[in-house]
């Protein structure tokens, strides 16, 4: 349980620490906000397992990195 737990926080962390970033491009934001959303979402479907929460966050950052946002104009 305190492995799930601690893994959860680590991934939060991180995510919260990426965002952090003000001077990120729309794709370098994307990518982290989807890394840091994989690792979660890897961690809890596998059941805290460090793999799962690596891979979780490297098809979550593939995924980030490949949405297109609209420019700003």
């Amino acid at each position: 349980m305190n492995h799930k737990i601690m893994t959860g926080a680590v991934a939060a962390a991180l995510l919260f620490g990426l965002s952090a970033c003000s001077n990120m491009s729309d794709r370098d934001r994307n990518t982290a906000i989807g890394a840091g959303a994989g690792a979660v979402g890897g961690s809890v479907l596998t059941g805290g397992s460090t793999m799962g929460t690596i891979g979780g966050a490297v098809v979550g950052g593939v995924i980030g990195n490949q949405v297109e946002t609209k420019d700003k104009k």
